[in-house]
């Protein structure tokens, strides 16, 4: 196992210290203590997609889905708060939403056995549908200002998303590594034969595992929201690319049950760096778009060449 996580580690570490180098150098802005925190403030919701995208990835599946549910529980989220003035309600509505997609993700792969791809590509479309219907194609406007905070806000002077980041990876770790739902993880892409011999429930954990990638969409929603002081049918669109782009740049293979969550930590850092970096440049969206794509390629390129005897 230590073996596997240094062959993992030098592609990702180096794609992040070689970035953090250029854009330094190209620009004065990038070092500054400010941007930096601005790297890790932004970085969060992706850290929350990025988590259960890991798991689910080493269940050797994919939710191409995630960013469009992001953005339909986004969408309840905020009409819910306006309607009830009540936070806990608005976020309860938006993990609703999240739980409500994953468990039909993983009924569609796990108990009708339609590839990964094909289910959340329609899911997908369910999602990215039901935004645009809700919302007539505009945004949500008008959020209670309690909401707004959790994005602007500070506790003991760290922001609340890093706070939130951190805590989110701390439970993803434990859940990964020392419990026993992690373990039958590790065996649905590694060996699910063997999975079923110990008379484990194998399709029923691949559902709850794509249960728990919709949870954390719908809870990304929150920051998401707060963020944008706003919800828009389109905001988190392309968002599940970068995702699954930290994961594979982090080092988890789509084969074999392999996945390192430290990795995909770092993953999401260098996708940040990568944009926030193409940003200060005035970069077009859409060219950034193409540089994670050359980032991934890059990144399992020098693991490639690191790992040849």
């Amino acid at each position: 196992m230590t073996r596997g996580l240094l062959t993992r580690m030098p592609g990702v570490a180096i794609a992040l210290v070689l970035l953090i180098a250029v854009f330094s150098l190209a620009n004065p802005n990038f070092a500054t203590l400010s941007n930096l925190q601005n790297i890790l403030i932004q970085s969060t919701i992706l850290l929350l997609l990025a988590l259960p995208m890991t798991l689910i990835i080493m269940t050797e599946g994919l939710d191409l889905s995630m960013g469009a549910v992001l953005t339909l529980a986004s969408i309840a989220l905020a009409i819910t708060a306006i309607a009830t003035g009540s936070i806990a309600l608005a976020v309860a509505a938006a993990l609703a939403v999240g739980l409500g997609f994953g468990l039909l993700n993983g009924v569609l792969v796990a108990a009708l056995d339609i590839p990964p791809f094909i289910a959340t590509l329609g899911t997908l479309g369910i999602a990215q549908g039901l935004s645009l219907v809700a919302t007539d194609g505009q945004s949500v406007v008008g959020i209670p200002r309690g909401l707004q905070q959790v994005y602007g806000g500070a506790f003991a002077g760290v922001p609340i998303p890093i706070i939130i980041g951190v805590l989110a990876f701390a439970a993803f770790f434990v859940l990964l590594y020392r419990t026993r739902f992690g373990s039958y993880i590790f065996a649905l892409g590694g060996n699910r034969e063997a999975l079923k011999l110990a008379g484990v429930p194998d399709r029923t954990v691949l559902i709850a595992t794509y249960a728990v990638g919709g949870a954390m969409a719908g809870f990304a929603a929150l920051l998401m929201t707060a963020r944008m002081n706003s919800a828009h049918p389109t905001a988190g669109i392309g968002l599940e690319f970068d995702a699954i782009a930290a994961v594979a740049v982090g080092g988890t293979s789509f084969e074999r049950g392999n996945g390192w969550l430290t990795g995909t930590l770092l993953g999401v850092l260098v996708v940040g760096v990568l944009r926030n970096g193409l940003n200060l440049m005035a970069v077009p969206s859409s060219a950034q778009v193409a540089g994670i794509g050359a980032l991934v390629i890059a990144a399992l390129l020098i693991d490639g060449l690191r790992s040849r005897p």
